[in-house]
């Protein structure tokens, strides 16, 4: 089955994030478990925990079709190790709270080098801060998406996941998030099915589809190559909907939570009912939205 679904606000408590997602029809959801634009957060209480997987078991999602986001401030590459530090104990958080929740994933951009080292040597820092990260905690799997090289953000290459997981010790809990409007402005044309199976090739060739955990879906503004940042809503950007089409009809893909992350949160519920519509498999039927 295709989990198709959307990251969701958690305004008014983390609790209310399964109930938003359950709202616009939603199989899978995203989510920040703490405000995604400061350092630190208060501690998630036991009664918090208690009503969000309470409406969790409410609307069927199961923990492995969740795809948690850790928060904007982080930067595992930083050069300057302060920085560094304060932005692997903030990563550590994040993970200890999805450890908390009963959330087995954690999606995360890799870190950038702020020009100040080499690619090589901002890689290094990543893989330290994932292995310390990792040994710090239990049960949650770090989630590397690629990005679209905006800046000097490291990840817009297939190798460069690659080369983080390499530097990974416990292979268990090290996985990959693709996103459709990072792969195309990084320079993977994903805008027909020859270019879709070119780049999936490519990705189980230098990653492997057994690292593939989750997918953000989104069309781009920005053309191929840009190496820019922005996402549009299915349909209207330079991607077009062949992807999507291909990709809810991708075997590889089935059980693992599909996001979007398109710029009109009150297109979501219309976009997840096209995404289901494309599915040439007519039983698979999207799940009735919650009034």
């Amino acid at each position: 089955m295709k989990r198709i679904g959307a990251h969701v606000s958690i305004a008014g408590g983390i609790e209310n994030a399964p109930l938003n997602a359950a709202a616009i029809g939603a199989r899978a959801f995203a989510l920040f478990t703490k405000n995604q634009r400061q350092w630190q957060a208060a501690p998630l209480s036991s009664a918090q925990v208690e009503r969000f997987r309470a409406n969790m078991e409410a609307h069927a999602f199961q923990p492995q079709h969740l795809l948690p986001h850790d928060g904007y401030l982080i930067n595992l590459g930083n050069p300057d190790p302060d920085a560094w530090q304060k932005s692997l104990h903030a990563f550590i958080d994040e993970m200890r709270r999805c450890q908390q929740l009963g959330l087995p994933l954690l999606n995360f951009h890799p870190g950038s080098h702020l020009r100040l080292i080499s690619e090589e040597t901002c890689l290094d820092r990543i893989g330290e801060a994932l292995n310390r990260a990792l040994d710090a905690t239990e049960g949650v799997t770090a989630v590397i998406e690629n990005t679209a090289g905006q800046g000097s953000n490291l990840g817009y290459k297939l190798e460069h996941l690659a080369e983080l997981i390499d530097r990974v010790e416990d292979q268990t809990r090290i996985g990959v998030c693709i996103d459709t409007c990072h792969a195309f402005t990084a320079g993977y044309d994903l805008r027909t099915p020859e270019g879709y199976q070119h780049f999936f090739a490519q990705f189980e060739r230098i990653v492997g589809y057994r690292h593939l955990k989750g997918m953000h879906l989104n069309d781009s503004k920005p053309d191929l190559g840009s190496r820019v940042d922005r996402h549009e809503s299915l349909g209207k950007g330079k991607l077009g909907l062949s992807p999507f089409r291909c990709i809810v009809n991708d075997p590889h893909l089935e059980e693992i939570p599909l996001i979007l992350e398109t710029i009109d949160e009150t297109l979501w519920p219309e976009e997840i009912r096209l995404l289901y519509s494309l599915i040439e498999n007519k039983e698979e039927t999207p799940p009735a939205v919650t009034p």
